[in-house]
C-alpha cells in the first residue's frame, strides 16, 4: 500500500474501518500516528518473580529468565483498556509509558528502563517509570486518590490534602513527560490516560515537537464547578489539562462541567460552549464526549464457554441452594460505588416483599481497593457490618439473604456469575461510565437477566431506557425495582436484554477507540502552527 494518502478536508465522520486503518498504518501527519505513545499509570505487562518449585534445581536451556534461583514470569493484560489498547500499540510499533510496579520489572529492562513487548512477539517498547515508595504514597495514594478522586466523584468532605502530595504529583507527572519527550517525534500522537496525569499534558506539549498531538481521556467524572473549586491548586490542574489538543470524557455532562469550571476559574481562558473548545494561552483544546465500551465479543464468548457444573460448584461453595433466584453486585470497595445504599435497598426489599425470603439471595463480590487509605479501610468495615446486620435479621438455618465475598474470582468464575445472575444491581452514587453493567449485558447470552442501573452512571445514557433505573440513594426505589426485576415476564426480560445487548455491541471497546482515533487523526492533520504550544508561559 502506498504511504501517500489524500488529505481529508471535509468534516464527514470517518467510518470505523477508516479510523482503524488510520490508527495502524503509520501514514504520517495526514493519517493517524506513525508513532503512538500511550501514557498510563497501569502497565500492560508486569514482570514478577516466581520461586522455583524445587530450590535445588537449576534452570534449563530456554527457561524463563532468572535472577539467582528466582524465575521471572510475565503477567499479560487480561481485559479492559490495557488489553484493548495492546494490539493497537503493537500495530503502530509505538511506545507505552507506565509505572513499573512489578517486583521484577527492572530486572528485564535496558539502561533506559525499556523492554520490548509482547514477550515472544516483540512489537513495541514498554518504558517503565521507577517510582519510590514515597512517590507512590504521595502521587498515587495521595493527590490522585485523596484529592482528585473524591472531588471528581462529588465527595468534597473526603478530600485529604496532605503536605507534600501535590509537589510529588507534579514531580511524577514531570518524569512521565520527560519520558514522552525522549520518545516523541514530529509525527507522534501522545495519548494520556486518566486523572493521574493532570499536569502532564502541558509538560508534554512544552517539551515535544510542535506537530506532536497531545490527547487525554479522563475516565472518571469531572465535578460541578462548585465542587471543583475546593481542589487545591484548581487553576494549576486546569492549566495542565489544557495542555491537551484533545480532551475527552465519557458523556456530555462531564464536558459541560469541565467547560464551566474553566469559565469560572481561568478568567483569561475563552470558552466556546457551542464548539466545545477552550482557547487559552495561545492554543485551543477541543473537549469531546466519547463513551467507552467493553470487549463485548470476548465477554459473550467467555459466557458461552461457561461449564454449568463449574457454576453450580461455585454457588455451592457460596452456600447458595440450587434454584435460588440470584441478584449480583460486582464492585471495588470504593465509597463511590454506593454499596451500603444498595444494601439498604435490599433490606427494604425483604421487608416489603417477604415472600422472597428464602427464595432470593444477593451475591456481593467486592474487591479491596486502596487499602492504604484509611477512608477505604473504614468503608470496607461499614459494608461487612451492614451485611452481618441484615443477615442476622433475616437469615434462617439454611438460607442467607446476602452472600459476601472478597475472594479472588477468576475470569471464568465471573463469566459464570454474570450468566447465572437473574438480576444485576449496578448502583454507584456517581461513576464516570461503569463497565460492569456492560460486561453483564455482553455476558447475558441467554437473554434472561435484568439490569437495575443507577441513573448517576455515565452508562445510563446508553442503557438507561431498557434497564430498570434507580436513584442509588433511594432504598424504596431500589426495593421496588428489584421486585419488578424478579417478577418480570420472560418475554419482557428477553426484549429488554436484546436491546441492551445491541447497544453494548454497537458501542464496544473497538468503537470507542475508533472514535478516539478519529478525533486524534483530525487534529493531527491540522497545520502545526494552529496547535503550537511552545510559546506558552510556564504555569505558575
Amino acid at each position: 500500500m502506498s504511504d501517500e494518502r489524500p488529505r481529508r478536508t471535509d468534516t464527514t465522520p470517518l467510518t470505523r474501518a477508516e479510523s482503524r486503518q488510520l490508527a495502524t498504518d503509520g501514514a504520517g501527519r495526514d493519517g493517524a500516528p506513525s508513532s503512538l505513545i500511550v501514557v498510563s499509570n497501569r502497565q500492560p505487562y508486569r514482570h514478577e518473580y516466581e520461586p522455583p518449585a524445587d530450590s535445588e534445581r537449576h534452570p534449563s536451556d530456554g527457561e524463563t529468565p532468572t535472577t539467582g534461583e528466582r524465575s521471572i514470569t510475565v503477567d499479560e493484560p487480561a481485559g479492559g483498556l490495557t488489553a484493548g489498547l495492546d494490539p493497537v500499540v503493537q500495530a503502530t510499533e509505538g511506545t507505552w509509558i507506565a509505572w513499573g510496579d512489578g517486583e521484577a520489572d527492572f530486572e528485564v529492562t535496558d539502561d533506559q528502563n525499556r523492554v520490548l513487548v509482547p514477550p515472544g512477539d516483540e512489537s513495541y517498547t514498554l518504558r517503565r517509570i521507577d517510582l519510590s515508595d514515597a512517590a507512590v504514597d504521595a502521587y498515587y495514594y495521595g493527590f490522585s486518590n485523596r484529592v482528585l478522586w473524591p472531588l471528581c466523584h462529588e465527595f468534597p468532605d473526603l478530600v485529604e490534602a496532605r503536605p507534600g502530595d501535590l509537589e510529588w504529583y507534579r514531580r511524577v507527572n514531570e518524569r512521565f513527560a520527560e519520558a514522552v519527550a525522549e520518545s516523541a517525534t514530529d509525527e507522534s500522537v501522545v495519548w494520556i490516560q486518566d486523572y493521574h496525569f493532570a499536569f502532564a499534558p502541558r509538560l508534554v506539549s512544552e517539551s515535544t515537537p510542535p506537530s506532536t498531538t497531545v490527547a487525554q481521556f479522563w475516565h472518571i467524572p469531572w465535578p460541578t464547578p462548585t465542587t471543583f473549586g475546593g481542589c487545591p491548586a484548581a487553576g494549576r490542574v486546569l492549566e495542565g489539562v489544557l495542555g491537551n489538543d484533545l480532551l475527552a470524557f465519557h458523556v456530555d455532562r462531564y464536558v459541560d462541567h469541565f467547560l464551566e469550571s474553566v469559565d469560572r476559574f481561568l478568567p483569561t481562558a475563552t470558552v466556546d460552549y457551542k464548539r466545545q473548545s477552550v482557547s487559552y494561552d495561545g492554543s485551543v483544546t477541543r473537549v469531546v464526549a466519547t463513551a467507552m465500551g467493553v470487549d463485548a465479543q470476548s465477554y459473550d464468548e467467555d459466557a458461552r464457554a461457561v461449564d454449568p457444573t463449574d457454576v453450580r460448584d461455585l454457588l455451592a461453595d457460596l452456600d447458595i441452594a440450587p434454584g435460588t433466584v440470584i441478584g449480583l453486585g460486582l464492585d471495588r470497595l470504593d465509597y463511590s460505588k454506593g454499596i451500603p445504599e444498595r444494601l439498604a435497598g435490599i433490606e427494604r426489599f425483604f421487608e416489603r416483599y417477604p415472600e422472597w425470603n428464602g427464595a432470593f439471595t444477593f451475591v456481593q463480590k467486592a474487591t479491596p481497593s486502596r487499602t492504604d487509605i484509611p477512608t477505604y479501610e473504614r468503608y470496607g468495615e461499614i459494608v461487612t457490618d451492614e451485611i452481618e446486620r441484615i443477615n442476622d435479621r433475616f437469615e434462617t438455618t439454611d438460607w442467607s439473604p446476602i452472600v459476601y465475598t472478597d475472594d479472588y474470582l477468576s475470569a471464568d468464575e465471573i463469566a459464570g456469575l454474570y450468566r447465572r445472575a437473574d438480576v444485576m444491581l449496578v448502583t454507584p452514587l456517581l461513576d464516570g461510565m461503569n463497565l460492569v453493567a456492560q460486561e453483564f449485558v455482553a455476558s447475558s447470552v441467554d437473554e434472561d437477566g435484568v439490569l437495575v442501573l443507577s441513573d448517576r452512571t455515565g452508562v445510563y445514557e446508553r442503557l438507561g431506557s431498557h434497564a430498570l433505573a434507580v436513584d442509588p440513594t433511594d432504598p424504596d426505589g431500589i426495593a421496588d425495582q428489584l421486585a419488578a426485576a424478579v417478577t418480570m415476564a420472560p418475554h419482557e426480560r428477553r426484549k429488554r436484554m436484546q436491546l441492551l445487548r445491541a447497544r453494548v455491541f454497537d458501542g464496544d471497546l473497538e468503537a470507542w477507540m475508533d472514535e478516539q482515533f478519529e478525533w486524534m487523526c483530525r487534529i493531527h492533520s491540522e497545520p502545526a502552527s494552529g496547535r503550537d504550544r511552545h510559546e506558552h508561559t510556564p504555569s505558575a
